[in-house]
């Protein structure tokens, strides 16, 4: 990334003078101006937005990059920013990137160029190179949900392995043993650590998960149903299909709808990211449900201690089993009355 002086040196003018420039100061020759306008372009240079403000004046302002506006978990999860944020003197800005790095990209330039005094950012990839240059360079930042690893940004998220040993366990004492998971992006944090979770806990009950039971999602309802698909086209279809996103569970259900089966007495289902709309499905989903709330809350305080020079601190919030119908009903455990008389 280009910095104020490489300008000044490809302008052949001061570093003062493109300082003025850029702050439209009137002191400037019209020649010394386009010369600065000039390498500006050609270097493709950007101020450095967030630290400028906070040599000035804070701007009161957090930006919000989440990965998809349409999916009702990042939708809770910015409200909880949001009010958060409110409730300590910040507005925020969100800016969606629908799981498209160029679009995340083009946010995360347009809010650091609206002085935002820091960022929180839930990655859609971990090969940005705008967002690894503004981290180096000390923009505030927190990275939420999602993560790049090897970055020295602090990270909220939630933990999902233990609710996803839960969930295996629940499957287990409900007698499936042939279990699918529709995975997310393996670009992705959550894809990549979802599926690890889910091979370890069925590596516990010496369950296996070939390749042929890990279909390739990205998070969206239509990938759902097209794994799904694939899966009951297999010679021996899974008993359960785990999807690693509710957008991608609801697609599964789709896809087994249509082909005339019925969960959970054909095939079973389970989601990562419970959400209402789940209590209201036939049948409600079984789902692990992520301290949403408590996310974002976290999130907008690690930031606002990076802003404010107190060191923050990554958070790992458990996440928890919901069991609803939609694997099976729970084997009945005899009453007294019932074993006496056995």
């Amino acid at each position: 990334m280009a910095s104020i002086k490489d300008v000044a040196a490809a302008a052949g003018v001061s570093v003062a003078t493109v300082s003025r420039v850029l702050n439209s100061h009137p002191s400037v020759s019209p020649d010394a101006r386009a010369r600065v306008a000039a390498a500006v372009e050609s270097l493709g240079y950007r101020p450095n937005a967030v630290a400028r403000s906070l040599r000035t004046a804070q701007t009161r302002t957090l930006g919000l990059v989440i990965s998809d506006v349409l999916n009702p978990y990042f939708g809770e999860l910015a409200r909880s920013v949001e009010e958060e944020a409110r409730g300590l003197g910040y507005s925020v800005i969100i800016g969606n990137a629908d799981e498209r790095p160029e679009l995340q990209d083009h946010h995360v330039r347009t809010l650091l160029d609206r002085r935002i005094d820091g960022l929180l950012v839930s990655p859609t990839d971990g090969a940005s190179p705008l967002m690894l240059d503004a981290a180096r360079a000390g923009t505030p930042m927190v990275f939420v949900d999602r993560w790049i690893p090897g970055v020295d940004v602090p990270v909220v998220r939630s933990d999902g392995r233990g609710a996803v040993r839960d969930l295996v366990a629940h499957l287990h004492a409900l007698g499936h043993r042939r279990l699918a998971i529709i995975a997310g992006p393996a670009v992705t944090t959550t894809g990549s650590e979802r599926v690890d979770a889910f091979r370890e806990a069925l590596a516990s009950y010496e369950i296996e998960l070939p390749d042929a039971y890990i279909g390739q999602g990205d998070f969206q309802a239509d990938s759902g149903r097209r794994v799904t698909e694939a899966f009951l086209d297999l010679p021996e279809p899974p008993d359960v299909v785990f999807a690693a996103d509710n957008l991608m569970a609801l697609g599964a259900l789709d896809a087994i709808r249509a082909r005339g089966l019925r969960v959970p007495r054909d095939i079973a289902v389970a989601a990562f990211d419970d959400i209402p709309w789940f209590v209201h499905t036939d049948p409600p989903i079984t789902a692990i449900a992520q301290p949403t709330k408590d996310l974002g809350r976290a999130a907008v305080r690690a930031l606002v201690d990076r802003i404010e020079g107190r060191v923050p601190e990554s958070v790992a919030l458990p996440a928890h089993l919901v069991v609803r119908r939609s694997c099976g009903e729970p084997p009945q455990t005899p009453t007294s009355m019932e074993r006496s008389n056995a």
